[in-house]
């Protein structure tokens, strides 16, 4: 995202005077949403259920996640709820104060009225329990700048909601959303001649905090796997806990490189911009009992095997990509 200057003023709602230019009526504009930081967007919020096995399992179902820490007496919520606890659902939430909808009234006068959530994060500070009664508060903790997106020239808007269990300190949720004004697409009388398709980029992996060591492994054409230094499970793909035994501490190990096939598909259809079917995608088991979704390379589509001996290499894909794939008949 960039941020770049206005061309008009912002509506009905800009405090700027009639003299202002229009980086001095973004400045003022931009100084009156900030008045909105810190102020209450839920005061005393309550969790219309309490934390309950039922939701649980539906939520474990649909994640496909059967840690067994989610069921039992002892049961605990899978963290990434924590979120879903303090939903109002259709009929919403009637604790929630008015500074949201002013902050939105604003920026819809200046026209941003299209809006698009963008991120959030979340940290943990105990795990939930069915029969822990949730309440919560949120804030209204920053209003970006304007800037200018590919949808559009608005700002962001991130909230931070502090979650409490039966009173105590649970977690807190950031959610950050665009408000903006959509981008105007003109459409000319006839278009220009088609220039010749770019060569088509392969997808880019999502690298976030719980798997950027992962991908730094990879630009040293390392495959390193995460070890658990509580009970010394090893996992791939990385995951901010250990699915054993719960320990967020962690340190990593460094793949030999050799595997075998366990399982793998052949992709016929449909065809994808930069991939070229038919090809073999495969589920490696490597030689330290972990597995890992990978390309097959070195043998053809048709010759791919369970059982396959397969060693790792890495594949330049472009100027900036690069991926573990295992080539086929080595071992």
């Amino acid at each position: 995202m960039t941020t770049a200057p206005s061309d008009t003023p912002h509506g009905p709602h800009d405090p700027g005077g009639p003299h202002d230019g229009p980086e001095s009526a973004q400045a003022r504009f931009h100084a009156l949403l900030r008045t909105f930081e810190g102020r209450p967007a839920a005061t005393a919020g309550r969790a219309k259920d309490p934390v309950n096995a039922p939701m649980i399992r539906h939520w474990c179902e649909a994640m496909g996640d059967t840690n067994p820490a989610y069921t039992g007496p002892d049961a605990i919520a899978p963290p990434t709820m924590l979120q879903a606890w303090t939903m109002g659902g259709l009929s919403g939430h009637t604790d929630r104060s008015s500074a949201y909808e002013e902050l939105f009234g604003l920026l819809d006068g200046a026209g941003c009225t299209s809006v698009v959530a963008t991120d959030c994060e979340q940290e943990y500070l105990r795990p939930l329990r069915p029969g822990d009664e949730v309440t919560f508060d949120a804030v209204i903790e920053s209003v970006s700048p304007r800037k200018t997106t590919k949808l559009g020239t608005g700002h962001f808007v991130t909230t931070r909601m502090d979650v409490h269990a039966n009173g105590e300190p649970a977690g807190t949720h950031r959610f950050r959303i665009l408000k903006y004004a959509p981008a105007a697409r003109p459409r000319p009388a006839s278009p220009p001649p088609a220039p010749a398709p770019a060569p088509a980029a392969r997808p880019r992996p999502v690298i976030n905090r719980d798997n950027q060591g992962f991908w730094d492994g990879v630009r040293e054409h390392r495959l390193l796997i995460q070890r658990c230094t509580a009970c010394r499970t090893l996992r791939l793909p990385w995951l901010p806990g250990c699915n054993a035994c719960s320990s967020p501490d962690w340190d990593t190990v460094e793949a030999s490189g050799s595997g075998t096939v366990y399982s793998y598909v052949v992709m016929h259809h449909p065809p994808f911009p930069a991939f070229d079917p038919p090809y073999a995608v495969a589920l490696v088991e490597l030689a330290e009992g972990v597995r890992i979704i990978t390309n097959i390379t070195g043998v053809p589509y048709d010759k791919v095997r369970i059982g396959l001996p397969v060693r790792l290499e890495f594949l330049r894909v472009d100027d900036t990509l690069e991926l573990p794939v295992f080539r086929g008949g080595t071992g």
